[in-house]
């Protein structure tokens, strides 16, 4: 689990800036889903509750019609059981020198990707739909020339702030690095007092 007062390989003068996962809303839609795929079932035969309970009690037919049930439920089980730790495994740490992404591809494969901020070349926010609009969420891209040409903050709120959140962070970090390397090159004095 990732603990929020720890960064690993946490760099000298580091701190976190923002910790993000998915909007509640994307957690709100695999529930709905969930919930839909479980009462349709139920509903159907609730409707058919005569034919059901014959075709329950047909020695062959009931059989398999447990079977066939059993494997429904517990695929969709399984299913809103991935989704769930898809959504909250996947995360994006932004502090005040690189980006973090960590992201959870089924249960057993983990890709954590980092970027310094004086990489980015550019940031897009995009908020597609009425949900969207409405709650306030949607996706954030991160463009580097590096070897992962993209980041992609998937479902977070407030795409809007954290994209100028991190356009400052990476003029912060360029000039930062740029007065380091006029003190390195001796162009600056630093006195010390």
């Amino acid at each position: 689990m990732m603990r929020l007062d720890h960064l690993p390989n946490q760099r000298p003068d580091e701190h976190v800036i923002l910790f993000l996962r998915r909007h509640w809303f994307a957690l709100l839609a695999i529930g709905s889903a969930f919930f839909l795929l479980l009462s349709i079932p139920l509903a159907i035969g609730f409707y058919f509750e005569k034919t059901v309970a014959d075709w329950l009690a047909h020695p062959v037919i009931g059989p398999f019609l447990a079977i066939i049930g059993s494997i429904y439920f517990l695929s969709i089980w399984l299913v809103a059981f991935l989704e769930f730790t898809d959504y909250y495994l996947d995360t994006w740490i932004i502090t005040n020198e690189r980006i973090i992404n960590i992201e959870q591809e089924g249960l057993f494969n983990r890709t954590a990707s980092e970027l310094d901020l004086a990489a980015v070349q550019d940031t897009t926010a995009e908020i597609h739909g009425i949900l969207q609009t409405i709650f306030t969420y949607g996706q954030v891209y991160v463009q580097t020339a590096g070897e992962k040409g993209r980041f992609h903050f998937k479902n977070i709120d407030d795409p809007e702030h954290v994209k100028e959140l991190i356009t400052r962070l990476v003029e912060e970090d360029k000039r930062r690095l740029s007065s380091l390397g006029a003190v390195a090159q001796g162009k600056v004095k630093s006195v010390v007092k």
